[in-house]
């Protein structure tokens, strides 16, 4: 009888360790951008924003996580606080997509089985990769010739999930994208026409929104804890 006791602990031991816990879903919510034109504010969604993303749960507290976000930016000097800026009367506008890996991690143990457990604040770091559309040159008329370039993005931010319904949940998330790039507003030191803002600071965006997740693959013995 111990034996059999014994058995079936371990195996519920292995199935909660390796069993598969996926999330995937649909991302949807605001973008602002931050850099030389425009605003200044940090958080102020402007633009449209929308993509998907997929959860392994490797325990109650850590989630691996992918997801593909396509961010549209853009903004005018006109909205900006700024004397200097409201005067120069530049505006832009831009489209990023956006592929990004990274780890999620619950304050609070997360068990869409429990109704004990099913919610929590978590902090979510990633490593991501973004194009976006850049100018290339400047044409003898004075127009300009566009292109795309491909880049490194840091996104880091926090956010609150919650059951919704079922094995539905909502996150409401707020992350920041740190850029190694200063052209998301087709700034360019080499050409004259397109020569402002400063130099030695790199192009932001900011995501605010929400993402509704349907989780599924969550093995028995992890569920029959409560």
């Amino acid at each position: 009888m111990k034996r059999k006791i014994l058995f079936y602990v371990l195996l519920c031991i292995t199935t909660v360790s390796f069993g598969q816990i996926h999330e995937a879903g649909i991302i949807l919510g605001g973008s602002n951008y931050i850099g030389d034109i425009g605003s200044e504010n940090y958080i102020k969604p402007n633009k449209l924003a929308f993509g998907g993303i997929y959860k392994y749960n490797l325990n109650p507290r850590i989630a691996l996580r992918g997801t593909f976000t396509y961010f549209n930016i853009g903004d005018s000097d006109k909205n900006s606080s700024n004397k200097i800026r409201e005067e120069r009367g530049y505006s832009f506008s831009n489209s990023i997509k956006e592929v990004a890996f990274g780890v999620e991690f619950n304050f609070f143990e997360f068990d869409m089985s429990s109704r004990y457990d099913d919610y929590s604040p978590y902090l979510v770091v990633a490593l991501g990769v973004f194009n976006y559309k850049n100018v290339e040159s400047q044409r003898a008329d004075g127009s300009f010739e566009y292109g795309s370039n491909t880049s490194i993005t840091l996104p880091f931010g926090f956010g609150y999930k919650t059951r919704l319904y079922d094995k539905i949940a909502v996150n409401f998330e707020l992350s920041a994208r740190y850029t190694l790039v200063d052209d998301l507003d087709y700034n360019r030191e080499d050409i004259a026409d397109l020569n402002f803002g400063n130099p030695d600071t790199n192009d932001w965006y900011i995501f605010t929104g929400v993402s509704v997740v349907y989780t599924f693959g969550r093995p028995a013995c992890y569920s029959s804890r409560r």
